[in-house]
């Protein structure tokens, strides 16, 4: 499991796929959804806008899992 550290205390799914150089565009991450296969915390999920948080997981298609942690406190 690969653990991705965001910068905000929420991230669109859309934006955190891209930013984690998962897809490269917004078609690409619309694809990618409509496919059924991107799971949050073990659910089925097709909307971009999803706000995702630490500790989320994202489960990719063939199994990939992503774990999301807190921005650094200052």
């Amino acid at each position: 499991m690969q653990t991705i550290q965001i910068e905000t205390p929420t991230i669109q799914l859309g934006q955190f796929l891209k930013w984690a150089a998962i897809v490269g565009t917004g078609g690409e991450v619309k694809i990618l959804l409509e496919t059924r296969e991107v799971l949050v915390n073990g659910e089925v999920e097709t909307r971009r806008g999803r706000k995702l948080t630490a500790g989320d997981v994202l489960t990719l298609p063939g199994g990939e899992k992503i774990t999301l942690e807190a921005p650094p406190c200052s």
